[in-house]
Order: C-alpha cells, then sequence, then structure tokens
C-alpha cells in the first residue's frame, strides 16, 4: 500500500498579549511549542463538547425515577398497545 501524506490546514488567530503571555507560559511548563500546546488544547475541548453533547446528567432523584420507571414500566395504554401491534404487524411481518 502506498505511503499517504497527511496534509494540515492553517488556523490563524489573534489572541490579545495577556492571553499569549498566559499560554505561551503553560506551553513552556509542558515542554511544547506554542502551536502543539494551541493544537492539544482545542483538540481536547472539542472532544469534550462532543461527548457532552451526548451526555444526560441527571439528579440523584431523577436518576432512581428513571431506574424505576425501566424496572417497573406502567402498564401499557390501550392506544400502545395498538400502536406495538401495528408496528409488529409492519415492520416485522408477524401477524
Amino acid at each position: 500500500m502506498p505511503h499517504e501524506r497527511t496534509r494540515s490546514a492553517r488556523l490563524e488567530a489573534r489572541i490579545a498579549p495577556d492571553a499569549l503571555a498566559l499560554v505561551r507560559h503553560a506551553a513552556e511548563l509542558e515542554g511544547r511549542s506554542v502551536s502543539d500546546f494551541v493544537i492539544a488544547a482545542v483538540q481536547d475541548a472539542a472532544n469534550r463538547r462532543i461527548s457532552e453533547a451526548f451526555l444526560l446528567r441527571l439528579a440523584a432523584d431523577d436518576q432512581r425515577r428513571f431506574a424505576d420507571a425501566l424496572l417497573n414500566p406502567p402498564p401499557l395504554t390501550l392506544a400502545m398497545e395498538r400502536a406495538r401491534d401495528t408496528h409488529r404487524r409492519l415492520a416485522l411481518g408477524t401477524e
């Protein structure tokens, strides 16, 4: 298989001098270049944000109610039974 080259894209941003000093200091503490530090920080922030978009947080009481509803579901209403039966008939091909 031929060696694939990865291309990089350029990202430019303006930053206040005090913020740049802070980023430089943090990069130095990690022994990284400013670019490497910023890229890693941005990737971490992006991954965290994407993960949080799919995370559901519930208070302790809500967690208990949710678990209870899963373990002890209420009986189906007549409309829900009809919907279930229609789904089985149409989607699953059962009678």
